[in-house]
C-alpha cells in the first residue's frame, strides 16, 4: 500500500524540522574534530588529552539520556525540544571562552546534556507523526541531517577561522539553535494539535495506531518505570546495539579529521572535500537504509524480516574497514570510510525505529534514552582507549579499525540472539515514583 497522493504534506514539514535540528546539532558537535589538528598544536594536547576532552561530551551525552527521555516522555516534544537546542546551543558558543583542557572540557560536558535531547525528541516525534509503514524512511531522513551538518562543517569552519579566529566558528555556529528555535515554536505543535493537519492525512497516520500507543496526557502520572522497561528483552537488545555501535560514529566524527592530518597529510583547507565526499554517500545510505526496510515492508516481508535485513545489509558493508589501518592512499581510505559512514547510518536508521515499531508512543523517547545511555558510556570508552592506544603505538590506527570493521556484525549477532522475534511491547501506565 502506497501513501494516497492527497493525504497532505504536514508531516513532511515536521520531518523537515526534524532534519534541520539534527544538521545543525552535528555542526555544533562535530567543530572541535574540524579544529582539532589546530588546537592540538595551539595548546598542546596530547592524543590522550584530546580522547579526554571529546569523552566528557559523551559521559554527558550518557547522564542526559537517562534524564532527558523521561522529560520529553513527561512535558511533550514542542516544550522538550525547545529545551534542549536552547541548552546545546548556548553550551556550543560557550567554547569560545576555554583556553585550556579543563575550560574545552567542561564546554563538551555542556554541549553532551543538551545535544542528548535531539534524539529522544525526533524519534518520539515521529512515532507519533508517522504510520510504521513511514517511520523508517522518516528517521531515515531527519538523520541525514547528521551527514548535512558533518559537510557544512568542514566547508564553513575553515572560512570563519581564516577571517575572524577559531573563537568565531563556536560563536556563529552556536547561533545558529537560536534561528531553528523561533521556527520550530511558530510551526510546531502534537498531531492532536495542530489546526493544519487536515483529515485525511490524520487518517493515515494514525491507521495502525493500537489502544496502548494512543496519546496520553503529558503529566506526571503518565509515564513508564525503567524497571517496566527492563523487564522486555527489545529494549535490552536495542541498548545492546546502541553500546556496541555509537562509539564508532562517533570516532569518526571527532578522529576522522585528526587521521586524515596525521596519516595522509591532509591540512585544515584540504579537509572539506573528503568529509563532503564521505558524508554525502553517508546521506545516500541514511536515507537508502531506511528505504529498503520501508519497501521490504511494503511488499509483505514480515516486520522482523524487513528490519534484520535492512540491518544486515548495513553490518556486511562496513566489515571491509578493518583494511583501513593499512590503507596507503588518501582517496580509497576515504572510499572505505565512504561506504561505512552510509552503512551506519542505515543501520542507524533501521535501529531507531525499533523503538517505534515495538513500543508505544509514550515510551518511546524514555526507550531512546536507555538506548543512548550506553551508546555515550561506549563513546567514553573508546574515546578513551583510542587516545591512548594511539600515544602507545605511535599513530597506529589498524587496531581501531579492525574494532570499528567487526562491531556491527557483531551487534546484529548478538541481538538477534537476545530478540529473536520483533514483537510490539505492551506497557501500563505507572503513577508517579
Amino acid at each position: 500500500m502506497s501513501t494516497p497522493p492527497r493525504a497532505g504534506a504536514q508531516r513532511w514539514i515536521v520531518c523537515a524540522l526534524l532534519f534541520l535540528a539534527t544538521t545543525i546539532n552535528y555542526i555544533d558537535r562535530q567543530v572541535l574534530g574540524i579544529l582539532a589538528p589546530t588546537l592540538q598544536r595551539e595548546i598542546g594536547w596530547s592524543e590522550a588529552d584530546y580522547g579526554d576532552i571529546v569523552s566528557w561530551f559523551s559521559l554527558a551525552y550518557a547522564l542526559g539520556f537517562l534524564g532527558v527521555g523521561r522529560l520529553i516522555d513527561r512535558i511533550g516534544t514542542r516544550r522538550g525540544f525547545a529545551v534542549a537546542i536552547v541548552t546545546w546551543s548556548a553550551a556550543a558558543m560557550s567554547h569560545a571562552l576555554a583556553r585550556t583542557t579543563a575550560g574545552f572540557s567542561a564546554a563538551r560536558f555542556a554541549l553532551g546534556l543538551g545535544e542528548s535531547g535531539n534524539f529522544p525528541a525526533a524519534i518520539k516525534v515521529v512515532a507519533e507523526w508517522f504510520p510504521q509503514r513511514e517511520r523508517a524512511l522518516a528517521t531515515g531522513i531527519f538523520n541525514a541531517g547528521s551527514n548535512v551538518g558533518a559537510i557544512v562543517t568542514p566547508l564553513l569552519v575553515p572560512a570563519i577561522v581564516m577571517s575572524a579566529g577559531w573563537r568565531a566558528a563556536f560563536v556563529i555556529t552556536g547561533a545558529l539553535g537560536f534561528v531553528w528555535l523561533a521556527a520550530w515554536w511558530a510551526l510546531y505543535r502534537a498531531p492532536d494539535e495542530q489546526p493544519r493537519l487536515g483529515a485525511t492525512e490524520r487518517a493515515w497516520i494514525t491507521q495502525d495506531r493500537t489502544a496502548s500507543d494512543a496519546p496520553v496526557p503529558h503529566t506526571a502520572a503518565a509515564h513508564v518505570r525503567w524497571r517496566a522497561l527492563l523487564r522486555h528483552r527489545a529494549v535490552w537488545a536495542f541498548v545492546l546495539g546502541k553500546f556496541l555501535t555509537d562509539p564508532i560514529w562517533w570516532f569518526y566524527l571527532y578522529w576522522l579529521p585528526k587521521y586524515l592530518a596525521s596519516v595522509h597529510g591532509v591540512t585544515l583547507t584540504g579537509l572539506a572535500l573528503p568529509l563532503v565526499v564521505i558524508y554525502l554517500v553517508a546521506d545516500v545510505g541514511s536515507v537508502g537504509g531506511g528505504w529498503l526496510s520501508s519497501a521490504l515492508l511494503s511488499r509483505g516481508w514480515s516486520l522482523t524480516a524487513a528490519r534484520r535485513t535492512a540491518m544486515l545489509v548495513c553490518a556486511l558493508a562496513i566489515v571491509p574497514t578493518i583494511t583501513l589501518g593499512r590503507a596507503s592512499a588518501l582517496w580509497p581510505a576515504i572510499a572505505l570510510v565512504a561506504v561505512a559512514a552510509a552503512a551506519h547510518q542505515g543501520w542507524s536508521a533501521n535501529l531507531f525505529t525499533l523503538t517505534s515499531d515495538l513500543f508505544p508512543s509514550r515510551a518511546v523517547a524514555s526507550v531512546v534514552g536507555l538506548g543512548g545511555f550506553a551508546g555515550a558510556i561506549g563513546g567514553v570508552l573508546f574515546q578513551r582507549a583510542t587516545g591512548r592506544v594511539l600515544d602507545a603505538t605511535g599513530n597506529d590506527y589498524l587496531p581501531i579499525f579492525v574494532i570499528c570493521g567487526s562491531a556491527y556484525l557483531l551487534a546484529w549477532m548478538l541481538m538477534r540472539l537476545l530478540q529473536p522475534r520483533l514483537e510490539p511491547v505492551t506497557l501500563s501506565v505507572s503513577a508517579p515514583e
